[in-house]
């Protein structure tokens, strides 16, 4: 009976810790083309409007990417709190990141383990 559970956990905590890495690459990634873009127009002069990036950042997300923001977003909120004086986006996904992945991965990982020991 246990054995099932812990390999359920496991697995569990596994993918939890893949979302919340894909997430914060994809995040990552975004955030630096983002400023990459933005130092290329302030180097060429050009002009654009803070509206029109955010804008156009929405309308380019497909479906299975709003999907894993949400669903990463679901497993770092309970973390919130610990940044939520923070105006960073890098430090509060940051955060939230290195605590979801300890929590879900070494925390219901070490749980797991401990559910097999005692079989």
């Amino acid at each position: 009976m246990l054995l099932p559970l812990a390999t359920l956990l496991r697995l569990a905590s596994r993918i939890a810790c893949v979302i919340v890495i894909v997430s914060f690459a994809i995040f990552a990634l975004e955030q630096t083309s983002e400023a990459s873009s933005h130092q290329q127009n302030e180097v060429t002069g050009s002009a654009t409007g803070s509206a029109s990036p955010h804008s156009e950042k929405h309308s380019r997300k497909n479906t299975v990417h709003r999907v894993l923001d949400e669903v990463a977003n679901a497993l770092i909120s309970p973390f919130s709190g610990v940044t939520a004086g923070s105006t960073s986006q890098w430090v509060t996904r940051g955060v939230g990141t290195l605590l979801a992945l300890l929590v879900y991965g070494i925390g219901i990982g070490y749980l797991s383990r401990m559910l097999r020991i005692r079989v």
